[in-house]
């Protein structure tokens, strides 16, 4: 029989780590990101990390980015942005302010 609270969120090792940062002000709020490459459909394994990034962020009231990881434009095509935007939403997310690109921060790291 399980002895835990129905209120309580069952915990892990990541858990036990944002609780730790959190409790002893190593920080102050949650921020994660999902960063597909926008070169095909999401599968499980995807929805998976959705549910992972966003679902831990707003358990924590942080916030999640969506950033598609388009380093490989050969690959790439809007639909799969537009479809992957519509699986996270689907899902029951909403990103925290716009979609960023990968692409968009070249000129700052090159």
């Amino acid at each position: 029989m399980n002895s835990q609270n129905k209120d309580e969120k069952p915990t892990n090792f990541i858990r036990n780590i944002i609780n730790g940062d959190l409790s002893n002000g190593k920080h102050s709020s949650i921020k994660t990101r999902f960063p597909p490459e926008p070169n095909g459909y999401l599968h499980i394994g995807h929805a998976k990390s959705i549910i992972l990034n966003f679902g831990t962020a707003a358990d924590y009231d942080g916030d999640c980015n969506l950033r598609f990881d388009d380093t490989n434009p050969i690959k790439e095509d809007i639909e799969y942005v537009d479809s992957i935007k519509k699986d996270v939403n689907w899902l029951g997310f909403k990103w925290h302010g716009e979609v960023k690109f990968s692409s968009s921060y070249f000129d700052i790291f090159y």
